[in-house]
Formats: C-alpha cells, structure tokens, sequence
C-alpha cells in the first residue's frame, strides 16, 4: 500500500483527544486580543514573528521553559469575547484539518483574573465551540483542567461534573510534574469516580514510571496525558524482541489510552527525535496509542502533521492511520453508542474511500 501524504492525511476523518486550547491560538488572534485588552507584554506584534517566537521558546527541551509561553496567550484570554473567539476559531481550525472529533482542555482558574467567574468562563468556551463547530463537521467535547501546583483541583472536579451534560466530558490535571505527583488531589480524583466521571492524568512526560503508577494504581486515571516514559519499563534485546515490566505490562493488559504528542515530546526533552519516539516501539507491541497535537501553537502543528511526520519516520500506511484513530474515538469519554456510531459511519467508511483512492 502506498504511504499517505500529507494532503491526502487531511482529508482522513481524524480524533484528536489532546489538545490544549490556550495552546493553539491563532497568533493574529493573540495580538488582536492584546490591543483590545490592554495586554502589553507581547514578544512582537508581528503574527508571523509572534509565531516563530513561541516555537522558538517551545523548543528547549525543558518542560518547565515550554510551559512559560502561556504566559502570554492566557494573559489575553481573560474575558467572555476572548474565550468565545479563542474556543471558536479553535473549532474551525480542528475542523479545516479534518478532525470529526475532538476533546480540548482549558483551565478554568486560569481565565478569572479580569473577574469572571469559573462557570462563566465554562459556558463561554462551550459558547465559543457551538458556534465555531456548527455545520464543521465537528464535534468538540472539552476537558477541564487542573492545575497540579495549586489547590483548586476538587472545585474543578466539582465544575467538570456540574457541566458534563452541556459540553464537558472529563477532568485533567496538568502542569509541572516534578514535585507535584497526582496524589496531591486524591481526593478530586475519588470525588470524581464517586461521581462515575472520566478523567485523564498528564503523567511520564516530564517525569518517570513513579508519575504514571500513581496516576493509574492510586489516582484511578482513565487515559494517561502522554505516558511517554512508560517506556523505562520496556527492555528490548539486540533481536528487537521486547520484555515489559509490571507497569508496562498492567498498562498494555488494561488497554489504557496513552495521549501522545510526538512534536511536543520533542520540545520538553521526553525523546530525542521523530524516529527515536517510544511511539514506534509502542505501535509494534500494540499498545492503546493515540496520536496528538498537545499544543498546536507552541508546537507549529496539527494532527494531520504529526501524522505525516510518524509516516516520514515510521513508513506507516492508511492501516496504521486508521488503527490510531479508531484508538483515539474508542478512548473518548462520550458514551459508547456515540463512539460507535462515528467508527463505524464517519471514522472507517473515510478511510476506506482514501485507501481506495490510494
């Protein structure tokens, strides 16, 4: 079978469950927002240096540098208009690129600083997304998240589940891992299982295998937020063949979801290169890999794109494509029947007619 190209990958109906929404503004939007709102520390007010600035302060290789950028896109994300455009044009962005499903996440903490509240900043981004998925072809779901240095994480749990029939569908926590684990906020985490709610856990990005067993064996974690260094778990011999250790192997044997983001793992220093990504050896062993955005602004991508470089490095085909986005819609946190019903009516007749094309 011949390999897909990149324009015919953004034809290919796509889920995309990591993708942070104060990470994929649009860089004429974030100058836009700064004028209006008085926001004065921008890097440049040209777009396209603006953009190159981020990918530039985005490639490090330290996930505490990285995290620094959004400094300046929350920073103009603090009123309802803000969250409204920010949410909508993150819709029709997704959708151009052919995502039929998404789950983007935002932290509701961090957008009251002018004074809104965190149910209005809720049904703002929700607002934002209606609008900008209408007759898209797109169906966006939101995660609210966490922050894991701070002490709101039961109040957003509370919020996840107040809204989780009107547009949120889970709950995260994300930031800066060392030093601040996930059992931290056990008790939003037993809170939300109490409620019969789906969360997702950033674990062994920045952090090791201790971050992705507590997330899963204490926390209850659903999916895992990249879950890149479960790889320290794996031994692989000269021959290629394969030893899993416990966690590895409880992870694989419980088909729990890794959320990961090739370009962005790259940036924060979790692997060296495309074709060094734990994702190759994880696709072989078949692990629930999913393929991701992360932040699409500081990482200059989109999911057609990390797709076409996982193409580049790994020789996929429509097969290994299709195999990563039936694991993303399978791994949603929308009910079964809804899943279902976008595998088996948008997700599989799509890729058929590009594989016959092809």
């Amino acid at each position: 079978m011949t390999q897909p190209t990149l324009e015919q990958i953004r034809q290919a109906p796509k889920v995309l469950l990591h993708d942070h929404l104060d990470g994929g503004l649009r860089t004429g939007t974030i100058i836009d927002l700064a004028r209006e709102s008085g926001y004065d520390k921008l890097p440049s007010n040209d777009p396209a240096n603006l953009a190159q600035w981020f990918q530039e302060a985005s490639d490090s290789g330290s996930l505490e540098r990285y995290l620094e950028t959004f400094a300046h896109t929350v920073g103009v994300m603090q009123s309802r208009e803000a969250l409204i455009r920010c949410a909508a044009e993150c819709a029709e962005d997704l959708a151009a690129d052919g995502v039929v499903y998404a789950e983007v996440r935002y932290a509701p903490e961090l957008h009251t600083s002018n004074g809104l509240t965190l149910d209005e900043v809720v049904t703002a981004v929700n607002e934002g997304f209606r609008l900008g998925s209408e007759g898209r072809g797109i169906r966006v779901g939101t995660l609210l998240t966490a922050m894991r240095h701070q002490a709101r994480s039961m109040e957003i749990a509370e919020l996840a589940v107040r809204y989780r029939d009107v547009g949120v569908v889970g709950f995260d926590i994300a930031g800066a891992e060392a030093g601040y684990p996930p059992t931290r906020h056990l008790d939003a985490f037993e809170y939300l299982q109490r409620e019969n709610a789906h969360f997702t856990i950033h674990a062994g990005e920045g952090f090791g295998l201790p971050s992705i067993w507590q997330a899963i064996q204490w926390c209850g974690a659903d999916r895992l937020g990249h879950g890149v260094r479960i790889i320290d778990d794996i031994a692989v011999a000269a021959d290629g063949e394969a030893k899993l250790g416990r966690l590895a192997a409880y992870v694989r044997d419980k088909r729990i979801p890794l959320e990961m983001a090739p370009t962005s793992n790259l940036q924060t220093g979790a692997a060296a290169s495309i074709a060094e990504h734990p994702i190759g050896l994880l696709r072989r062993l078949y692990f629930r890999v999913t393929v991701n955005t992360d932040n699409r602004l500081m990482s200059a991508t989109s999911v057609s794109q990390e797709f076409d470089k996982l193409v580049q490095a790994f020789g996929y085909d429509w097969d290994d494509l299709q195999w990563f986005t039936v694991n993303a819609m399978k791994s949603a946190f929308i009910p079964f029947d809804e899943r279902l019903a976008l595998i088996n009516g948008v997700i599989k007749p799509g890729f058929a007619q590009l594989k016959w094309r092809a």
